[in-house]
Protein backbone atom coordinates (compact mmCIF):
# COMPACT_ATOMS: atom_id res chain seq x y z
CA UNK A 1 0.00 0.00 0.00
CA UNK A 2 1.23 3.49 -0.79
CA UNK A 3 0.63 6.99 0.44
CA UNK A 4 1.29 10.14 -1.58
CA UNK A 5 1.57 13.87 -1.05
CA UNK A 6 2.62 16.66 -3.38
CA UNK A 7 3.39 20.36 -3.30
CA UNK A 8 3.13 22.36 -6.49
CA UNK A 9 4.52 25.68 -7.68
CA UNK A 10 7.22 25.78 -4.99
CA UNK A 11 9.77 28.56 -5.55
CA UNK A 12 12.91 26.46 -5.38
CA UNK A 13 15.10 25.33 -8.25
CA UNK A 14 14.38 21.71 -9.28
CA UNK A 15 18.09 21.04 -9.73
CA UNK A 16 18.82 22.00 -6.12
CA UNK A 17 15.78 20.13 -4.78
CA UNK A 18 16.78 16.93 -6.60
CA UNK A 19 20.13 16.93 -4.78
CA UNK A 20 18.32 16.78 -1.44
CA UNK A 21 15.66 14.34 -2.69
CA UNK A 22 18.28 11.79 -3.71
CA UNK A 23 19.61 11.71 -0.12
CA UNK A 24 16.38 10.35 1.37
CA UNK A 25 15.12 8.01 -1.35
CA UNK A 26 14.91 4.40 -0.13
CA UNK A 27 15.40 5.26 3.56
CA UNK A 28 12.95 4.67 6.40
CA UNK A 29 10.66 7.61 7.11
CA UNK A 30 12.18 8.28 10.53
CA UNK A 31 15.74 8.34 9.17
CA UNK A 32 14.73 10.44 6.17
CA UNK A 33 13.02 13.02 8.38
CA UNK A 34 16.11 13.28 10.59
CA UNK A 35 18.33 13.77 7.53
CA UNK A 36 16.05 16.52 6.21
CA UNK A 37 15.70 18.19 9.60
CA UNK A 38 19.46 18.72 9.89
CA UNK A 39 20.13 19.64 6.26
CA UNK A 40 20.69 23.42 6.01
CA UNK A 41 18.85 23.95 2.74
CA UNK A 42 15.58 25.60 1.74
CA UNK A 43 14.45 22.60 -0.28
CA UNK A 44 15.08 20.24 2.67
CA UNK A 45 12.45 22.06 4.72
CA UNK A 46 9.97 21.93 1.86
CA UNK A 47 10.53 18.20 1.23
CA UNK A 48 10.22 17.60 4.98
CA UNK A 49 6.81 19.29 4.97
CA UNK A 50 5.62 17.21 2.02
CA UNK A 51 6.91 14.06 3.73
CA UNK A 52 4.98 14.94 6.91
CA UNK A 53 1.85 15.37 4.79
CA UNK A 54 2.39 11.97 3.15
CA UNK A 55 2.93 10.45 6.60
CA UNK A 56 -0.35 11.94 7.83
CA UNK A 57 -2.11 10.63 4.71
CA UNK A 58 -0.71 7.16 5.39
CA UNK A 59 -1.82 7.23 9.00
CA UNK A 60 -5.31 8.66 8.58
CA UNK A 61 -6.45 7.82 5.06
CA UNK A 62 -4.75 4.50 4.32
CA UNK A 63 -4.50 3.28 7.96
CA UNK A 64 -0.89 2.16 7.46
CA UNK A 65 1.61 1.36 10.21
CA UNK A 66 3.87 4.41 10.41
CA UNK A 67 6.88 2.48 11.77
CA UNK A 68 7.21 0.24 8.70
CA UNK A 69 7.05 2.94 6.03
CA UNK A 70 9.92 3.70 3.68
CA UNK A 71 10.40 6.53 1.21
CA UNK A 72 9.67 4.86 -2.12
CA UNK A 73 9.96 7.94 -4.34
CA UNK A 74 10.74 11.62 -4.08
CA UNK A 75 9.95 13.17 -7.45
CA UNK A 76 10.95 16.74 -8.25
CA UNK A 77 9.53 18.01 -11.53
CA UNK A 78 10.02 21.40 -13.07
CA UNK A 79 7.21 23.91 -12.68
CA UNK A 80 6.68 27.16 -14.54
CA UNK A 81 9.55 29.63 -14.76
CA UNK A 82 9.20 33.34 -14.06
CA UNK A 83 11.23 35.34 -16.55
CA UNK A 84 12.77 38.60 -15.39
CA UNK A 85 15.40 41.02 -16.69
CA UNK A 86 18.35 42.52 -14.88
CA UNK A 87 19.73 45.81 -16.21
CA UNK A 88 23.40 45.66 -17.08
CA UNK A 89 26.06 48.04 -18.30
CA UNK A 90 25.79 50.00 -21.55
CA UNK A 91 22.02 49.60 -21.91
CA UNK A 92 22.02 45.83 -21.99
CA UNK A 93 19.82 43.46 -20.02
CA UNK A 94 20.30 39.83 -19.03
CA UNK A 95 17.70 37.17 -18.36
CA UNK A 96 16.89 35.94 -14.87
CA UNK A 97 14.94 32.70 -14.68
CA UNK A 98 13.16 32.17 -11.36
CA UNK A 99 12.42 28.46 -11.47
CA UNK A 100 9.74 26.58 -9.56
CA UNK A 101 9.18 22.93 -8.71
CA UNK A 102 6.48 20.34 -8.22
CA UNK A 103 7.54 17.97 -5.42
CA UNK A 104 5.89 14.58 -4.81
CA UNK A 105 6.67 12.08 -2.05
CA UNK A 106 5.49 8.45 -2.14
CA UNK A 107 5.71 6.32 1.00
CA UNK A 108 5.16 2.57 0.98
CA UNK A 109 5.26 -0.34 3.37
CA UNK A 110 8.25 -2.60 3.08
CA UNK A 111 11.86 -3.28 3.91
CA UNK A 112 14.70 -0.81 3.38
Amino acid sequence: MESKACAKFIRVSPRKARLIASNVKGKTVELAMNILKFTPNKSAGIILGVMRSALANAEHNAKLDVDTLIVKEVIVNEGPTWKRFMPRAQGRATHIRKRSSHISVVLSEGQE
